[in-house]
């Protein structure tokens, strides 16, 4: 059983025991909940927290604030229910954290190429979660400069660009608590849907490029090749989505999977993976929310208008311009294969290949 206690968010503070967490959320569109961090210390995955520093979080926000040796916090808001727990998969992570670091010294010893990890897992039971620790933990290891490039394949998430789009980015610094990680300079594919399925062609082809500029990146930068890949992937896990899967750790030559809660999907993995290649197990965040469709139609939009407007800590001011529709020209890459039953008697299929 947890050991969690409810309270209502007004203006209270908590003591947290070491290996505890709190969590809450911002249920409300119009309301803001702001944290701060009395004494002790903590992190928020992974991230650090400042001393006497207010962390304002938003409509949507779901957060969950660790310690290691204890600490006292401060929330202030209005609306919304929070809850500490001790029940919690930090040290399995910070273990998993330790092996990838082993792993890179390593390759820095040798010479050779560093971890691709892979994180692998159904819907909603906190793999973006671990894979933001997981890069934080490595940025904060200063003295070794580490330089992992983050890589992110679901196009319903559009966690680096837009969704709709696949994109991958290196991560210099860890990130802000309220933040993603930086955004100079990343890689973006377009994709053009938010579900593999409608064009799964397509999709290959753009996993296989993307493995192919980003292995001759870390062919250029040491560092890079030393720190080695962080993948982010999606939820579809059965049928054509495992195919899916299979193709990433092709391309990517991933050596190091991660599969949170799914122990048919584990050994799946370990019968069809090559030897070389680590599958581990974890377990997953006790604290992570059930998103539903319209949550998720609310983030995929809010993510787009933050992509041009901003976010309330760092507002944007686009530039609008107008275009006339006759000079605008609407392009389909790779039309899905039409079922047999639809073709003409004595009509074969035409090669389906990426085309305008």
């Amino acid at each position: 059983m947890s050991e969690s206690v409810e309270f209502q968010i007004e203006d209270q503070e908590f003591q947290l025991k070491p290996d505890h967490e709190l969590r809450f959320e911002v249920e409300n569109k119009n309301e803001t909940v702001v944290l701060e961090l009395k004494t002790g210390l903590a992190e928020i995955f992974g991230t650090e927290l400042v001393k006497s520093k207010p962390y304002k979080f938003y409509f949507g926000a779901k957060i969950a604030v660790f310690t290691w040796q204890g600490c006292s916090l401060r929330l202030l808001g209005k609306k919304g229910i929070s809850y500490i727990s001790k029940e919690t998969p930090m040290m399995s992570y910070l273990n998993c954290h330790a092996s990838l670091e082993q792993l890179r010294t390593k390759s820095e010893e040798e010479k050779v190429r560093g971890p691709i990890t892979m994180v692998v897992r159904p819907t909603d039971v906190g793999k973006s979660t671990l894979c933001r620790i997981l890069l934080n933990y490595s940025t904060r290891m200063n003295d070794l400069g580490r330089r992992p490039i983050y890589v992110d394949l679901s196009p319903g998430q559009g966690q680096i660009s837009v969704p709709g789009t696949i994109g991958a980015v290196m991560v210099e610094r860890p990130a802000e608590v309220d933040a993603s990680f930086s955004q100079a300079a990343p890689l973006v594919y377009h994709f053009g849907h938010t579900k593999i399925g409608i064009n799964s062609t397509l999709y290959n082809t753009l996993i296989s490029r993307m493995a192919e500029v980003i292995h001759q990146q870390m062919d250029e930068n040491p560092r890079i090749n030393y720190s080695g890949l962080i993948i982010n992937t999606f939820g579809w896990i059965k049928g054509k989505g495992y195919q899916h899967l299979t193709h990433i750790a092709l391309a990517f030559e991933v050596d190091v999977i991660l599969v949170l809660d799914e122990e048919r999907l584990y050994n799946e993995l370990v019968r069809d993976m090559p030897g070389f290649v680590k599958v581990v197990l974890l377990p997953k965040r006790r604290g992570v929310v059930q998103r539903s469709n319209k949550f998720k139609l609310e983030g995929r939009e809010a993510r787009i208008r933050e992509f041009f407007y901003g976010s309330p800590r760092n507002v944007l001011h686009p530039h609008t311009c107008l275009v006339r529709f006759s000079d605008i020209k609407v392009y389909r890459i790779l039309a899905p294969p039409i079922p047999n039953a639809l073709m003409p008697l004595d009509t074969q299929k035409t090669d389906f290949k990426p085309k305008l």
